[in-house]
């Protein structure tokens, strides 16, 4: 992966409101765009899954959050009034059976947000050394657990003629170099997936899509960058985050605006959207300064 510190002293400004502190939950209701919608969640327990389920709650739906964090995802559910199951996404039984939990529970599927993701070794060796065996771990998870979720979200939302099915993809998908390759493969594979199925889930009112985030300080980025540049603190790895590799001036990406792009493509606003790969990033993505010596003044 390349993180571009790009020393304009952004980073040494005062944190947002949304990295130093967390703002605690409210259920205080805002709106109700998903009042009646049954929604599960993979990766819930934690980060952007987590930020997502405060979200859909918050705006009336009913969810079941799904991880491997079983402490974590319990504590979740218990505090949003939602329900935990675990699901290894890498088992198709295991995200069969958690579409049919929701199913059973609520009698319906409206949205399904495959968003359980790893991100594999952190090493960064040549492509001559690639480890295939990491590449079939994150795959396994990335591609194929989305894979899973799409298929069995498909399988019930299909005969209801209705549904949403969202899918975490990542700015790694779109553009190379910017993380381990088998997580920017899985990544691109992840939007791959969306533009395969799209088409013919329109046909049964079932719509398809993508979210591509830029960084976020969430625990696996931190994890990231506390193997990247272990001499440095926390406090420091959400600096380099929020100002460094931050692509827009005095905002920062938080999980909560990732939540907010995937309560969009789960409500009705959305209604026409599909096979879609909602880039999130500042315009990160759609420019790059030129290899070029610079020009004389």
């Amino acid at each position: 992966m390349q993180i571009v510190l790009r020393g304009n002293g952004r980073a040494a400004q005062a944190m947002p409101r949304g990295l130093a502190g967390r703002c605690g939950y409210s259920t205080a209701p805002t709106s109700q765009r998903l009042a009646g919608k049954v929604a599960v969640i993979t990766g819930g327990a934690s980060g952007i899954g987590r930020a997502t389920a405060e979200e859909f709650v918050r705006n009336g739906a009913k969810v079941v959050l799904a991880d491997v964090q079983d402490d974590l995802g319990h504590a979740v559910a218990t505090e949003l009034g939602a329900t935990y199951t675990r699901c290894d996404v890498t088992d198709e039984s295991q995200v069969a059976a958690l579409v049919d939990l929701a199913v059973s529970r609520h009698g319906k599927l409206d949205v399904m947000f495959n968003n359980a993701g790893v991100v594999g070794s952190l090493s960064r060796p040549p492509l001559g050394s690639l480890d295939l065996a990491d590449f079939d771990a994150v795959m396994a998870v990335n591609a194929r657990g989305v894979m899973a979720g799409v298929k069995h979200a498909a399988r019930v939302m299909a005969p209801r003629r209705s549904g949403s099915i969202i899918c975490t993809a990542s700015i790694a998908g779109v553009l190379g170099s910017v993380a381990p390759q088998p997580y920017s493969v899985s990544k691109a594979a992840v939007v791959g997936i969306v533009r395969a199925v799209a088409g013919e889930m329109a046909r049964s009112g079932v719509r398809v899509n993508a979210i591509s985030p830029n960084y976020i300080a969430t625990p696996l980025v931190m994890r990231l960058l506390a193997e990247w540049y272990p001499k440095q603190s926390a406090e420091e790895h959400r600096r380099i985050v929020a100002g460094d590799i931050n692509e827009m001036e005095g905002v920062v990406l938080e999980p909560e605006d990732i939540a907010r792009a995937a309560l969009y493509l789960a409500s009705d606003e959305s209604k026409y959207v599909n096979g879609h790969n909602l880039v999130v990033d500042g315009g990160f993505t759609v420019g790059k300064v030129p290899n070029m010596p610079v020009p004389a003044q």
